[in-house]
């Protein structure tokens, strides 16, 4: 009986990939053994967040790390840590902004829910540009003079939302961004797989950028990663970790903090709540490893060869089936399976309501349902699940 069964909870089959919502990636065993040997022993959190800082600071080619909480939680520490800087009495305001530069710009096309995130440090978000391909007035995106047009001395950041599909390119909007001496704080969270993006996103001269740590880099689901310039960083990190400490005493890792800037020792900050653990710490880097060294690709293969018996199983049922392949070689296939609602009898949401709400539950990929389709994402599959998957697709669309 598994741990969730004691607890009174059905495990499900995840075919939707790593999402928050069902627990994020599954972790490897060189990351389970990191977390399970990092409980064994006490260090310092302030010196393990400073060795992480240099190893993610490698990894990402920037000049320091934080392991945060999610990739939520690093968005606040970051935005919290451009609003401050090393002023202790704003700092100890926040969320409460009088008497400073509050106002945070980004693209109205890229307002979501996740921004709450940005908002929840008591910054403004100014909106820009107009959502003209959505509401069908026009086919212009945001520009990168809109930006400009929207600094004023309250002015304090700009946030933006990273994607195949963004725009103005975020080098355009870190130039004036930069050009008025403002930092640039970049939503990456999903932005892995390709390895690549780990470099080149910050490589564009954003100041600040969050990872997620628990979709493909698959640490610990409530790990993320805030990586970018220094003081920032450093700024985050004091507003994060415990500071119950003696001023006499304190003397944090001047690789992670950089003491000199600060009057004093801060209290406990906004980012208190976002604390991460000594064990999270140690398997998030153990899980950068792994992923920066192209670990998770030898799976690649069996992701694809899942993807397709699942597609031949329902080659004589009323469905369409297309297997689409990655843009970079390490990124892995999903399955489009179309519905043909009067064919089938059942619309999209009929048959992935009927998945769930089966024994075990069976969660597909929803995010083009209102189209008919139903996604399958390989990442949180195995051998062993995919006869029922399989099984309980046929008998849904036959």
């Amino acid at each position: 009986m598994s741990i969730y069964e004691q607890l009174g909870v059905e495990p499900i089959i995840n075919a939707c990939g790593s999402v928050t919502r069902l627990g994020g990636a599954p972790m490897s065993a060189e990351v389970l053994e990191a977390f399970h040997s990092a409980a064994g022993e006490t260090v310092s959190l302030e010196h393990l967040q400073a060795v992480a800082s240099s190893r993610i600071a490698t990894a990402t080619r920037t000049d320091a790390g934080l392991v945060t909480s999610g990739a939520a939680g690093g968005l606040t520490l970051g935005a919290a840590a451009i609003l401050t800087g090393h002023n202790l009495a704003r700092m100890e305001q926040l969320p409460c902004c009088d008497g400073f530069p509050n106002e945070i710009i980004i693209a109205r096309e890229q307002r979501s829910g996740y921004d709450h995130a940005v908002r929840a440090t008591g910054a403004r978000l100014i909106e820009v540009g107009f959502n003209e391909q959505v509401s069908g007035a026009g086919v212009r995106r945001t520009e990168a003079w809109e930006y400009e047009a929207a600094m004023t001395p309250q002015t304090a950041a700009v946030v933006y939302v990273q994607s195949a599909d963004s725009r103005p390119a975020l080098e355009e909007v870190v130039a004036v961004a930069h050009s008025h001496k403002l930092p640039v704080l970049v939503d990456a969270a999903g932005e892995l797989p390709p390895r690549s993006n780990l470099q080149d996103i910050p490589g564009t001269g954003a100041d600040l950028v969050v990872f997620s740590g628990g979709k493909a880099i698959r640490g610990p689901q409530s790990t993320g990663i805030l990586c970018g310039r220094r003081e920032l960083i450093s700024a985050a990190a004091l507003q994060m970790l415990d500071m119950d400490d003696h001023p006499e005493l304190w003397d944090p890792p001047e690789e992670l903090i950089e003491s000199s800037r600060v009057d004093g020792i801060p209290r406990h900050g906004i980012g208190r709540s976002l604390k991460v653990s000594k064990e999270e710490i140690a398997a998030l880097l153990t899980a950068l490893d792994l992923f920066v060294s192209g670990a998770y690709d030898t799976q690649l293969k069996d992701y694809r060869r899942w993807l397709t018996a699942v597609a031949d199983g329902l080659s004589k049922t009323k469905v369409a089936t297309r297997l689409v392949e990655p843009a970079a070689s390490d990124q892995w296939p999903v399955l489009e399976i179309h519905i043909d609602a009067a064919a089938v009898g059942k619309s999209a949401f009929d048959i992935c309501r009927e998945l769930r709400n089966g024994n075990p539950a069976i969660y597909v990929g929803h995010a083009h349902l209102q189209q008919g389709k139903l996604l399958i994402n390989p990442v949180c599959l195995t051998t062993c699940l995919l006869p029922e998957l399989l099984r309980r697709l046929q008998n849904s669309v036959s």
